[in-house]
């Protein structure tokens, strides 16, 4: 009798206890996927001759909504703001080129990644920087809170010589780079090489690799999210195994594919 009275206490706290949706039924009951995508970081974000959003990261929302059969709303996020977009409730999802650091993993929900990066230094041709060594004892910058910005400062601190300035964007450092306020820069190769073809910052090259580790870079929402994350997760995969990931990487970047698997961690 006694077990047979917890039970029914226990199914009738259950039954009172509030149902919470999880952030996935959110989305696809709202029929909008609100993505955080950052666009002056070409080629994976920009914006076109009339003002449309395009880029790998752009169509990379636009084929998760598609996923999850619901439209995409591409929300406009440089790179400093990603988070906090997320956090206060503007976007569902950051499909921005975000590292996958352990310090950002305390605050938001990662994927597993789906873009890896590699590092190269883009110099002012008056500063005579040719190689990332030359870079000791001049004053560099990099767009702040990216995963070279904190790298790159690092370094001249442990060079103990030069001057690191951090920008707001990735526009504002190519600017700063061409006008000759900074001599360097480290950014990603595919950033790098897509600022210098544009002609927009004249008097600059990709003169060479920075020696970082490859830059891995999720999806993320909220912590918590763990159905939303496990969709993500599943749909990284997708699109790797369907080709579409190498379909895009054609379209935006071209050349050898990154492969998005730690070697001896996972495969």
């Amino acid at each position: 009798m006694k077990s047979s009275v917890l039970a029914l206490a226990a199914m009738a706290t259950a039954l009172a206890a509030p149902a919470f949706a999880d952030k996935l039924d959110d989305i696809i009951a709202s029929g909008t996927l609100r993505c955080a995508v950052v666009l002056d970081f070409p080629p994976m974000g920009a914006r076109d001759a009339n003002n449309n959003p395009v880029g790998f990261d752009v169509d990379y929302c636009n084929d998760l909504a598609t996923a999850l059969g619901v439209t995409a709303e591409i929300v406009e996020t440089p790179f400093p703001e990603r988070i906090p977009a997320l956090m206060s409730g503007r976007v569902d999802v950051g499909v921005a080129s975000t590292s996958d650091t352990l310090e950002r993993a305390k605050t938001v929900g990662m994927s597993v990644p789906y873009f890896a990066f590699e590092m190269a230094v883009t110099s002012n041709d008056k500063s005579g920087i040719k190689s990332f060594d030359d870079m000791k004892g001049k004053t560099v910058g990099a767009t702040a809170g990216t995963f070279e910005a904190i790298a790159l400062e690092k370094q001249v601190k442990e060079w103990g010589s030069g001057e690191f300035r951090p920008y707001q964007t990735q526009a504002d450092v190519f600017l700063a780079l061409s006008q000759g306020q900074i001599d360097a820069t480290v950014s990603t190769s595919t950033v790098a090489q897509a600022n210098v073809k544009t002609g927009n910052f004249p008097g600059i090259s990709v003169v060479g690799k920075a020696p970082f580790d490859t830059d891995y870079v999720a999806l993320f929402t909220n912590r918590e999210e763990y159905g939303l994350i496990n969709y993500l997760n599943l749909f990284v995969n997708q699109q790797v195994r369907t080709g579409r990931y190498a379909e895009l990487y054609e379209k935006w970047v071209g050349g050898d594919l990154p492969d998005l698997t730690v070697p001896n961690v996972y495969r």
